[in-house]
């Protein structure tokens, strides 16, 4: 997947296509790989790079959602289930099965969660991962040993999945590109095109590296920018009301002995009535999630001091050990797209329905969003089988329920980090085989080395250390510190291949450190 390579494939700045999509996150990428699959001509549009907003900040889980079931949304959930079974079979080398321990400190708990959870399981059918069951307190420890032992009476365990999220989304441009599509990163979608008639045709473009623009005809334009959408209908009709209310959830990244075992923690209700998770995740645990209302929606949102001291203080509640915030490797928010409310005195975003919407405008403009991570493949589904209609495009169908994503293998090694890699790892490992300079690290605390840099550049379309630090080897989410020593070996290495001067390799080391000083609680 080369950058200059898919651009050739635009003559004279011109491209035309069956489907034109703008937003690459989980839901933009994976209607491309839809659309593509089934044979149509697709081009996908990022304004940043892929998975730069909500599609990388997620709690890494691949769910059906327990909480909705108390809820009692059972349809969403039964969904749900079985899309995370499909990525399970679809995606083996990114989505892993993980075992989730709920410590039980009162004598109804454990029958309750029990019950509650077999019925789970149940919903789950054939697509299960494994069954719930009571767990002996001393099962509970071996699992968690992080767990406060004081007035633990046992546990219940259950099986979710667990993912990368920015890999996931890479892997998907990738598996888009195998099958023809064009999905273009830096590329703002500037202008909406008309006909006589009112009836979109296309869009300007312009390519935010180079300010070079483009003239991209379509017979359907899918809007799947996530937070954003609204900027998109108002783009095609300015007298669009808001049709999204971001909700902010904050992580917090801390070593993985907090924990101490390599199943997760689910802590069922806190005081704000959510689930808390911590979650085993690339040899640390991500602690998550909080749900704080917004008005705005921001690129790099910030975690506001009240959702650090949250999650600090109910993980606190449950773990022998009290996390301080010196313990925080790294902090990262993201905006979840959720469906405004209907009614202005509506506060509580978990309230809001998780379910996807789509809209269709007047000019044919179709906007998709809501949704989560675990039911991309569906809502990609929906908005191409409706695109179909709009458009009177050829009625292909959809394949992607058992369609293989790149790099797919089985049995991977998730102990090494490259098991992310899938069956690029051979190819991975030859730059090192080829040139010795590739085995170095990047630091010395972790295995990522500089042949992850240079096939990050090569194959995946990073365009600057942010991309690769960020979204390609995960790096800032892991333990910002870290990220920013680092910094300067991966800007020297993107610039060999990219054939940069030192001036570009200064400014990529000063604006990855202040990017990077944001995911450091002061």
């Amino acid at each position: 997947m080369k950058r200059n390579e898919l651009f050739s494939k635009i003559s004279g700045h011109n491209a035309v296509c069956d489907i034109l999509i703008i937003g690459g996150g989980a839901t933009g990428l994976g209607t491309a790989v839809d659309a593509a699959s089934r044979g149509f001509k697709v081009v996908l549009l990022e304004q940043n790079d892929f998975a730069k907003a909500t599609s990388s900040r997620s709690t890494k889980l691949v769910h059906g959602g327990v909480r909705y079931l108390a809820q009692g949304d059972v349809q969403m959930v039964v969904g749900a289930l079985r899309e995370r079974g499909l990525m399970r079979k679809n995606a083996p080398h990114l989505v892993k099965d993980m075992r989730f321990i709920i410590g039980n400190y009162r004598w109804w708990e454990q029958p309750f969660y029990a019950i509650g959870l077999t019925a789970y399981d149940l919903l789950a059918g054939r697509l299960g991962l494994g069954r719930s069951l009571p767990l002996l307190k001393k099962t509970v420890m071996k699992e968690i040993p992080g767990l406060k032992q004081a007035g633990l009476r046992g546990g219940v365990v259950y099986h979710d999945g667990q993912f990368d999220d920015a890999r996931m989304a890479i892997t998907l441009a990738q598996t888009a590109v195998d099958h023809g599509a064009v999905c273009l990163n830096y590329v703002k979608a500037e202008k909406l095109l008309k006909d006589g008639k009112g009836k979109l045709i296309g869009v300007n473009a312009v390519d935010q590296l180079t300010g070079e623009k483009y003239v991209f005809k379509t017979k359907v334009i899918i809007n799947a920018t996530g937070v954003f959408v609204d900027e998109i209908m108002k783009m095609d009709a300015p007298e669009n009301k808001k049709k999204v209310r971001p909700s902010q959830g904050v992580h917090l990244v801390v070593d993985s002995k907090f924990l101490g075992g390599n199943s997760a923690l689910m802590i069922p209700k806190t005081k704000d009535g959510r689930v808390l998770f911590g979650v085993p995740w690339h040899d640390k645990v991500v602690l998550g999630t909080t749900d704080t209302p917004l008005n705005n929606s921001a690129l790099e949102p910030r975690a506001l001091e009240d959702e650090v001291d949250f999650i600090l203080d109910q993980a606190g509640q449950y773990l022998g050990q009290k996390i301080s915030r010196s313990d925080v490797l790294s902090v990262f928010a993201g905006l979840r797209p959720l469906a405004a409310p209907t009614h202005s005195d509506c506060k509580k975003t978990k309230e809001i329905s998780r379910n996807h919407k789509i809209y269709i405008s007047k000019s044919g403009l179709l906007t998709i969003t809501g949704g989560k991570w675990t039911t991309y493949r569906e809502m990609a589904e929906d908005i191409v089988d409706r695109s179909i209609e709009v458009a009177r495009l050829e009625n292909k169908p959809c394949v992607t329920r058992h369609l293989k994503v790149h790099g797919y293998a089985e049995n991977v090694d998730t102990n090494k980090w490259d098991y992310v890699y899938g069956s690029d790892c051979v190819k991975l490992n030859s730059l090192i085989k080829e040139n010795s300079a590739n085995a170095e690290l990047l630091h010395k605390n972790y295995t990522f080395n500089a042949a992850h840099v240079v096939w990050a550049v090569r194959e995946e379309m990073a365009q600057s250390v942010e991309d690769v630090l960020a979204r390609r080897a995960r790096l800032l989410f892991l333990d910002a510190r870290a990220a920013i020593e680092a910094a300067p070996k991966v800007a020297a290495i993107m610039s060999k291949e990219m054939n940069k001067d030192k001036d570009w390799e200064k400014l990529q080391v000063e604006s990855f450190t202040q990017l990077a000083n944001n995911y450091i609680l002061h």
